[in-house]
């Protein structure tokens, strides 16, 4: 480009400082609970012995934190609010060794203030004389002067999101937002045990921690007397865990029958700080096992301490979670401290698959088969594809387990099925002939199981590798079968090979769920299409034949649209109720003592009628009726939990629609779970109910009933296309 060349207009532009300040305010201050985050870590990081958080309307009208911290001087103010500057770390070398504070990026005051109108108060610990009071508004400092004040800092946010009005109109409702402040306040007074933390809200205090050092005892006062009677201590550090980067584990989990039907209550902490990873939330989960159903969580107060090198917490704009290093290990290193604590209380039983003991070694027997050894598990309506991973799913029947029979003598106990394998709680790999696909009961005298050599002898040569022997005749190949059939490997004997050890190898004929053989005959349907059942997987999905190829269904997503819309239809006028002999009183954590005020009336709309004794306790009078059955008093507590959970739009919190939500949650009860066997009329029931359903496509909660594979898709699948491959 020549010198007197004008350069092209750009639209290219940079941002000015204030747009850019509301910007970075988006990504660290989400809604009220960000802001009340940043402040207690704060607090927390001043070294403070007492934090008091306040706020109004669930934060979006005021939010106030209090304590009695090292405070700051004017000048320590004055630079505080200024954006990207901290006292918690000089430069990048203190971030790559680990970060011990809570805060470190230099953002909250700068953030906070870039979007509200916000006072700080503070008076140095050590100082003489006033404090200093400055105020921020939209990014801008209106004001400093000294002002009176206790030792420590006071942050008052007013009309947080004035500025941003977009912002402003996607807070949620005012019992939502509180709850996730709750949800932050608990989880730093559970982590700082030392530190006596209150929580007020609209007036009235909601808890509030003794600063003792006593963690049973900020449980106490967070959770209630009930969840704090049923807490077990887990300590485990050094050669007590397996290999990993964690180098301790400790806290308190509770006995698996004090849970509920949310994670709420799962409390992380890694070097302190508050956080959430799948590695440590699948090793807890992993500990309990099947001692949990498959929608219940147990509650944790659990810290990690890892090397500041092994683990990142700058990884989320909000600081919420952290990525390891090795999240195989960390997940096994939780799992194995948290079952050890359960165990040494005798909560746990064995790590044999379904908890029972541990059978003892098994050992072939040379020409000896169990009678009962090719009895297929078919038969006995249990499916052998179990693995770990089934922990979410219910139990099965203690008698339905006992029915398995692995056709292997023991030498000192009754053949049960494969340990764990104990590295990762995968089933082990069963040796039991009758699960090798065979349909057919050996005959007395049958010898088609032989002793395997334990070394090749000389008849073990590539020429006798079609597995005849010297001296004797080339068994007789059974009906039906050609010499391709007998695939094996050359040291075994050929009959072992064709009989017990081909993957693949079962019966030809289709069989119905009830094992009889199949007719061939579809039900035809209204709404879904004409089904020919096949069976279940897993005892969870059903398998069926339709006109453009197969479907698979969700037995329990299915039977919970078919009651939801029960319900919906009981409940349209006049809702069943039962009322109680005597009232049931329940003691309620915090954040559900806050949310039952709020859903009161939708609780009552549903058939959930409850007095408040005190803060924390309510008694119940009469709960909802669901079908023949009457549901428990303690139900109300997961019904709230639900909406602890639940993120709704403001406006959206009618009675009607909160009740509609309720009936979701209501339809899982009495529905069919996964891993459980059924027979085929069962199945025809199910899904004719399902057909008569307004939407039989979706559960109530959105998750699909019915996943259908296409003709075209299996063809593909198979490469059938493939040239010279037709037919």
């Amino acid at each position: 480009m020549s010198e007197d060349t004008t350069p092209e207009a750009t639209e290219i532009h940079e941002l000015d400082e204030d747009t850019v300040a509301r910007i970075a305010a988006g990504e660290v201050v989400e809604r009220p609970a960000s802001a009340v985050k940043e402040l207690v870590e704060n607090s927390v990081d001043a070294g403070a012995e007492t934090i008091d958080v306040t706020v109004e309307a669930g934060g979006t009208e005021s939010i106030r934190v209090a304590d009695d911290g090292r405070g700051m001087s004017e000048a320590d103010v004055r630079a505080a609010v200024r954006q990207h500057t901290t006292s918690k770390i000089a430069g990048l070398e203190d971030l790559e060794k680990g970060v011990a504070t809570l805060g470190f990026r230099g953002e909250a005051l700068h953030t906070i203030g870039s979007v509200s109108r916000l006072t700080v108060r503070s008076r140095p610990r050590d100082g003489a004389g006033a404090g200093t009071e400055l105020v921020y508004e939209g990014g801008d400092v209106v004001s400093v002067e000294p002002a009176g004040c206790p030792t420590g800092t006071i942050v008052e946010v007013e009309d947080l999101f004035y500025n941003t009005p977009a912002r402003r109109k996607f807070l949620k409702t005012t019992a939502t937002e509180f709850a996730h402040v709750n949800r932050v306040v608990t989880r730093y007074a559970l982590a700082n045990p030392d530190v006596a933390v209150s929580l007020t809200h609209d007036g009235r205090e909601v808890f509030a921690t003794t600063g003792q050092g006593d963690l049973q005892a900020a449980v106490l006062a967070v959770y209630g007397r009930e969840v704090a009677s049923a807490m077990i201590p887990v300590q485990a550090d050094g050669e007590e865990l397996p290999p990993g980067p964690l180098e301790s584990i400790s806290g308190v989990v509770s006995h698996p029958e004090t849970n509920r039907s949310s994670r709420e209550y799962l409390a992380t902490y890694v070097n302190g700080r508050a956080v959430t990873a799948d590695a440590i939330r699948e090793g807890i989960m992993g500990a309990y096992g099947t001692q949990l159903g498959s929608d219940r969580y147990p509650f944790v107060v659990l810290f990690l301490d890892v090397p500041g090198d092994a683990v990142d917490v700058n990884v989320h704009p909000r600081k919420r979670e952290v990525r390891f290093d090795d999240d195989d290990a960390v997940r096994r290193q939780v799992d194995a401290a948290v079952e050890a604590a359960l165990l040494d209380h005798g909560l746990l039983r064995s790590r044999a698959p379904r908890g029972r003991s541990a059978p003892g070694e098994a050992r072939l027997e040379p020409g000896t088969l169990d009678e009962t050894a090719g009895r297929s598990d078919a038969d006995d309506g249990i499916d052998t594809a179990e693995t770990s991973t089934d922990r979410e799913a219910t139990e099965r029947p203690s008698d339905r387990e006992a029915d398995r029979s692995s056709g292997i003598e023991t030498s000192s106990s009754p053949p049960t099925e494969p340990l764990d394998d104990p590295a990762t709680g995968e089933p082990g790999h069963s040796t039991d002939p009758g699960e090798t696909g065979s349909a057919e009961p050996a005959e007395p005298g049958d010898d088609r199981i032989r002793d395997e050599p334990t070394a090749r002898s000389p008849s073990d040569s590539p020429a006798n590798a079609t597995g005849a022997t010297p001296g004797t005749e080339e068994p007789t190949p059974v009906e039906g079968e050609s010499d391709s059939d007998h695939t094996h490997a050359p040291d075994r004997p050929r009959e072992f090979d064709a009989d017990a050890d081909r993957k693949f190898d079962g019966p030809s004929e289709q069989r119905t769920l009830a094992g009889e053989v199949a007719t061939g005959d579809e039900t035809e349907f209204e709404s879904l299409p004409p089904l020919r059942v096949l069976g279940q997987v897993r005892d969870t999905y059903l398998v069926c034949e339709a006109p453009d190829g197969l479907a698979l269904i969700d037995q329990h997503a299915a039977d919970e649209r078919v009651n939801y819309e029960r319900l919906r239809d009981a409940f349209a006028d006049d809702p069943a109720a039962q009322a109680l002999a005597s009232p049931v009183e329940l003691e309620l954590t915090a954040i559900e003592a806050e949310a039952f005020e709020s859903y009161k009336a939708a609780l009552e709309r549903l058939g959930f009628y409850a007095d408040r004794v005190d803060d924390r306790t309510v008694a119940v009078t009469t709960v909802p009726a669901v079908f023949a059955e009457t549901l428990e008093p303690d139900a109300l507590r997961d019904v709230l939990a639900s909406f602890v959970d639940g993120d709704r739009e403001s406006g959206s919190e009618t009675v009607d629609a909160l009740a509609d939500e309720f009936l979701g949650d209501l339809a899982c009860y009495p529905s069919i779970t996964g891993n459980t066997s059924l027979t085929e009329g069962s199945v025809i029931d199910l899904l004719e109910a399902l057909d008569g359903c307004e939407n039989p496509y979706a559960c109530p909660h959105g998750r699909p009933v019915i996943v259908e594979i296409d003709e075209e898709e299996i063809e593909d699948r198979f490469e059938r296309d493939y040239p010279g491959h037709g037919g």
